[in-house]
């Protein structure tokens, strides 16, 4: 006695899947959004040892994040239905043409050896009857590849959607109109080669005992210019904190108005001190 399916559990597997692909899809959007956004910065996105489940958060910014990011997002999945169905209506008449082609040519092998008696000519009676049974098959395969394709052109427009929105993102924290946060860090001395000194913000710290490797270039930049400056509206100076995590502080100095498009920030990676630090944050630089 068979049992007919019970059209709620149909209902509820069904939901389940789409719950499934759609945690999916926003864990992939979220992962390459943050990897463009840090990259942006020089930062290995591996390394930051991110919680898994913020990766699912990050997507509701990158399609719904303001009025014209909707609009946007609304136009690529829209062109994305488009070009969905003209590459599954390009391989339908690709396919049928060549099951076409090869249904003749099996034929006319058929045909050609029906009363052959020869070893040769019952091999390729044999092998155009197989041929004609895969053909049958061919239903079934059409349906995968219409399933790869319809992956493949999701998966495009989520890559690029949140890797334009990462960047774009990253570009304005990097800039004036940053959101993130202006950073006043205050750490002991002892294990930290740059920085003002509180007491005498005109003289540098010692550098005695530490030793470089690299670009002496990019330190002789930093040094002098760890604090803020905004007396030249034209090229303002101002530190801001990008990210803690994992025992380290980045802080990266912030791109001037005038900057070129090309152009990335140098972002200081310190190691938080076991004799404590003190971070003040600020959404504006203070006036004094």
């Amino acid at each position: 006695m068979t049992q007919t399916p019970n059209p709620e559990t149909n209902i509820l597997g069904k939901f389940t899947s789409v719950l499934g692909l759609l945690g999916a899809a926003l864990f992939f959007a979220g992962w390459i959004y943050r990897w463009s956004y840090f990259y942006f910065f020089q930062l290995e996105l591996n390394t930051l040892d991110l919680p898994a489940q913020s990766f699912l958060i990050v997507p509701l910014q990158i399609f719904l994040g303001d009025g014209w990011t909707i609009c946007k997002t609304a136009i690529a999945f829209f062109i994305t239905a488009i070009a969905i169905q003209a590459t599954l209506w390009l391989i339908k008449i690709i396919s049928e043409t060549v099951v076409s082609a090869s249904q003749l040519l099996l034929s006319r092998i058929i045909s050609a050896t029906q009363y052959k008696r020869s070893w040769t000519a019952k091999q390729l009676k044999s092998l155009a009857e197989f041929g004609f049974g895969q053909l049958r098959s061919v239903e079934f395969l059409r349906s995968l590849v219409n399933e790869i394709v319809i992956v493949s052109w999701v998966l495009i427009v989520i890559f690029w959607l949140a890797r334009w929105q990462g960047i774009a993102d990253a570009r304005r924290d990097a800039g004036q109109n940053s959101t993130l946060p202006v950073v006043a860090l205050i750490t002991p001395e002892e294990k930290f080669a740059v920085g003002r000194k509180l007491d005498d913000i005109f003289t540098d710290p010692s550098l005695k005992g530490y030793r470089i490797i690299g670009d002496r270039g990019l330190f002789d930049d930093l040094r002098g210019r760890e604090d803020n400056d905004i007396s030249n509206l034209k090229e303002p100076r101002v530190w801001r904190l990008l990210l803690e995590r994992g025992g380290w502080i980045y802080l990266f100095r912030a791109l001037p108005p005038n900057a070129k498009p090309n152009e990335l920030p140098s972002v200081l990676a310190i190691q938080e001190s076991d004799k404590g630090h003190i971070i003040i944050r600020s959404p504006e630089v203070s006036k004094n």
